[in-house]
């Protein structure tokens, strides 16, 4: 009996055998194949592994049959991701700031998982670059889910929220009161996730950071503002902020020397209309919300960017390089 179950499993097993011990670069014969299998318990007859992977490519898998004299090797050749594919999710989940170090590892390892263990090797190494630092909230992985959730059932949910103290440790937002909106959308923004939702008690739209969420949950009531979201751009709203500080929202106007038309377009997008001015600076009018985050932008561009206009954001401007001025005399 035991040998029959074990025959029902083998072409399951001889899948997993291709897709583990083989690559564009790595092909097996048939007696090896033989032997994976007899590793496993099961035996098998060359004239019925014929038929197997013949089952086999009828079921979508690429295995590719090649000759080198009188010996026939096996191996897989399409896979539905490539190497290269791999290699770029493997440094995005590594660099993703919001997940931990733990999770990043158990992402990483899923992913080899896709690959045969020759390529699940050469992953292993790309793991291996300049260390980051990551999230130390564990549950922002389950709070994107609980979100989603939320959005997919139209409902509005309530959390509490969190800052990290000199100590270093949690200290609730409110003494720990419950926030509750009702949330629309996530922003990927500075390495980190936000919740972009509508706060019905001040009638506007917020950001939250996801890792400093806790304890989310549905609270079953409709979510409100849809009006408000209805009309709204989240790649507008991402650009409008800095390092997602709030602060009012007017249109500014920058002039910038040529070197900077990269910076530009990187920072507000290719369709920023540019106004040419003396012969090597161009002027740009944005939307921003203007914060200390984004004045300390401008500055950090040095002599190639001005803020010129309105007055009151010059003047913000300029009490801020009084202020830091002050700071380090």
């Amino acid at each position: 009996m035991a040998k029959r179950s074990m025959q029902k499993l083998k072409i399951i097993y001889l899948m997993k055998i291709f897709l583990e011990e083989t690559d564009e670069e790595h092909s097996i014969t048939m007696q090896q194949i033989k032997g994976f299998l007899e590793a496993y318990g099961v035996e098998a007859e060359r004239k019925s592994l014929y038929s197997d992977i013949e089952c086999l490519r009828q079921y979508g898998m690429d295995i590719v049959c090649t000759q080198k004299d009188r010996t026939y090797y096996y191996s897989v050749g399409n896979r539905r991701f490539e190497l290269a594919e791999l290699k770029l999710l493997v440094d995005s989940v590594q660099a993703a700031r919001f997940l931990t170090a733990k999770k990043s590892n158990e992402l990483i390892k899923k992913i080899e998982s896709l690959a045969s263990r020759h390529e699940a090797a050469k992953l292993h190494r790309q793991v291996y670059v300049a260390e980051r630092i990551k999230t130390m909230n564990e549950s922002i992985y389950y709070n994107v889910d609980r979100i989603h959730a939320a959005i997919g059932g139209n409902s509005r949910i309530a959390f509490q929220y969190f800052q990290w103290n000199a100590d270093k440790k949690m200290e609730f937002r409110k003494k720990g009161e419950r926030y509750q909106v009702s949330p629309w959308a996530l922003s990927w923004s500075d390495e980190n996730y936000y919740l972009i939702a509508f706060d019905s008690r001040e009638d506007k739209i917020k950001h939250f950071r996801v890792d400093k969420m806790l304890h989310i949950k549905m609270t079953g009531e409709k979510r409100e503002g849809r009006k408000c979201f209805d009309e709204f751009d989240m790649a507008v709203y991402a650009r409008k902020m800095f390092g997602m500080f709030g602060g009012e929202e007017q249109m500014v106007k920058i002039e910038c020397e040529n070197s900077l038309a990269g910076v530009m377009i990187d920072r507000f997008g290719k369709d920023v209309p540019f106004f040419k001015k003396e012969e090597g600076r161009f002027m740009i009018i944005v939307k921003v919300a203007v914060s200390r985050q984004f004045l300390s932008w401008v500055m950090a561009l040095g002599e190639g960017a001005k803020i010129t206009g309105p007055e009151p954001v010059v003047e913000q401007m300029r009490q801020e390089i009084r202020r830091l001025a002050g700071q380090y005399l």
